[in-house]
């Protein structure tokens, strides 16, 4: 959803500063705009301008409702694979309405079975290297594959090298 919802917040909130990536908490009557509503989170705009990312399990404090954000039952159909690359397409940028797999960011996803459950392996970039949302991004992804119930761990490496260009993203 891309829009321009002005709110006002119900409670004080925990958010995370764009692009500084820096935890914050935006207090009880703040007013701010819904600029993006994708992926389970949201992309706020305060009355100075400043953006900020709130997580869907805080949505109820701009007056949203809260659901579960784990793997669809409908989605045991799919392979492993299919599966966490379903989950990877989640992942928003928080400036730009494109996920992460169709902006190109994500370089590789490998599956290990081990003994214990399945790794995954997941190799990502960032558009810009300076982005302070990188280990939000990151974290973003672990626990988004991490919520597949066959997966036992995700590993999340972010690399610069070959550098992001717009030609990586899809044509989607």
């Amino acid at each position: 959803m891309q829009s321009r919802e002005p709110v006002t917040l119900s409670r004080e909130c925990r958010a995370i500063q764009i692009p500084e990536g820096l935890p914050t908490v935006l207090p009880e009557g703040s007013r701010v705009l819904i600029t993006q509503q994708l992926g389970g989170s949201y992309t706020v705009m305060t009355e100075r301008g400043a953006l900020f990312r709130i997580d869907e399990k805080d949505g109820d404090a701009l007056g949203r409702e809260t659901t579960a954000t784990g793997a669809a039952a409908d989605e045991a159909d799919l392979s492993l694979e299919d599966r966490v690359w379903r989950q990877l397409k989640k992942c928003y940028d928080p400036e730009i309405p494109v996920n992460i797999v169709a902006l190109g960011l994500i370089y590789s996803c490998e599956l290990d079975a081990e003994a214990s459950g399945t790794r995954a392996d997941i190799t990502m970039t960032l558009t810009a290297p300076g982005c302070g949302m990188g280990p939000v991004l990151a974290a973003d992804v672990k626990n988004r594959v991490e919520e597949i119930e066959d997966i036992q761990e995700a590993r999340v490496e972010v690399v610069f090298d070959p550098p992001w260009s717009p030609q990586m993203m899809s044509e989607a």
